[in-house]
């Protein structure tokens, strides 16, 4: 989701806030996933960051605000920003007091004044928010229990390398729990052109907002559908991509044996793959941490996974955003 702003004195101001892949539209999504693959090849040349990439962003400070900890986006993050020449300054819920001795407006009016952007990992969607309604300068969700988007725009980019190129006519299969991976997944793939059939147990509730917008794409576009099944061979009929994430989330370590039990029969392993008569060329991923209760060895290690790639590409999917909405100032015809 984009938002536009005006700045507290008045003047007009438009920065583009990345919440997530809802209010993109498909051309901008495209673009996004598009610069990532660009980003990807200029690293892995081995020639070195281009002296005028390294410039865009040179004395400029990348804030990296976390209240849940992480490895990947935390090195992502900081690597992009880098990568922009940006000096990249991690904010741990440890590091700031963020809410607790002084106000969020506050605390977002200072930051202000120092950053370019802000890149976010957060706990509630609603903070997130409050960043966006207080700061003028872009906003990049790196995470909140409602959205995930760089999270979307990098297994777009790996779906499309491992099919060569194309998005349309695929379709794509999650089986595991309803929750901000696939909200963003799920609507970043009906607008590329990939059909999504999701699997979840009859005790989870898919968030109702995501099947509304999911919705208005299908009737928009005749060839992709989408739907919300129990059964898990059912959503892998016919299936090009399969994805899982994990079930027990920050903070619901004291439900494991709850959750275990809530998701009996949903663990991926090929026997599962083949009684849904999945495509015979099927691909597999997962954004990590991988728990083998989700997926079997076989599985996670064989060579149709592409979770590794997947974790790498994350990078490139930072750089775009960064790209597009900082040094461009969401441009995105740049």
């Amino acid at each position: 989701m984009f938002r536009r702003l005006f700045s507290t004195s008045g003047a007009k101001y438009a920065p583009r806030h990345l919440v997530s892949t809802v209010e993109l539209s498909k051309e901008e999504l495209g673009t996004l996933v598009e610069k990532a693959g660009k980003f990807k090849q200029i690293v892995r040349s081995g020639n070195g960051t281009p002296v005028e990439q390294h410039q865009k962003l040179m004395g400029k400070l990348v804030a990296l605000l976390f209240s849940k900890r992480s490895t990947r986006t935390r090195i992502l993050t900081e690597g992009a920003a880098s990568f922009f020449g940006a000096q990249p300054m991690f904010l741990g819920k440890d590091d700031i007091q963020l809410g607790v001795n002084e106000s969020i407006y506050d605390s977002v009016k200072v930051m202000l004044s120092m950053t370019s952007c802000i890149f976010a990992r957060v706990n509630k969607h609603e903070e997130i928010m409050e960043l966006c309604k207080h700061l003028n300068v872009p906003i990049i969700n790196s995470l909140c229990d409602k959205y995930h988007p760089l999270q979307a725009i990098t297994d777009i980019l790996t779906i499309k390398e491992s099919f060569g190129g194309k998005t349309q006519g695929l379709k794509l299969a999650w089986i595991g729990d309803a929750n901000n991976v696939i909200n963003d997944l799920a609507i970043s793939c009906l607008k590329l052109g990939i059909s999504v059939s999701v699997s979840i147990p009859k005790s989870v509730e898919f968030d109702p907002y995501i099947i509304a917008k999911a919705k208005e794409i299908v009737d928009q576009d005749n060839q992709v559908s989408f739907e919300v099944v129990n059964e898990p061979q059912t959503a892998l009929t016919n299936a090009n991509i399969i994805v899982t994430d994990t079930w027990i989330s920050m903070g619901q370590e004291l439900e494991k044996q709850e959750k275990l039990k809530q998701f009996e029969g949903y663990q991926i392993t090929k026997q599962l793959i083949d009684q849904g008569n999945a495509d015979p060329n099927w691909k597999f991923m997962h954004c990590l941490p991988r728990h083998p209760e989700e997926v079997d060895d076989e599985v996670f290690y064989s060579g149709n996974s592409l979770v590794f790639e997947e974790a790498e590409n994350r990078l490139y999917a930072a750089m775009a955003v960064i790209d597009s909405l900082v040094v461009n100032k969401g441009d995105f015809s740049k």
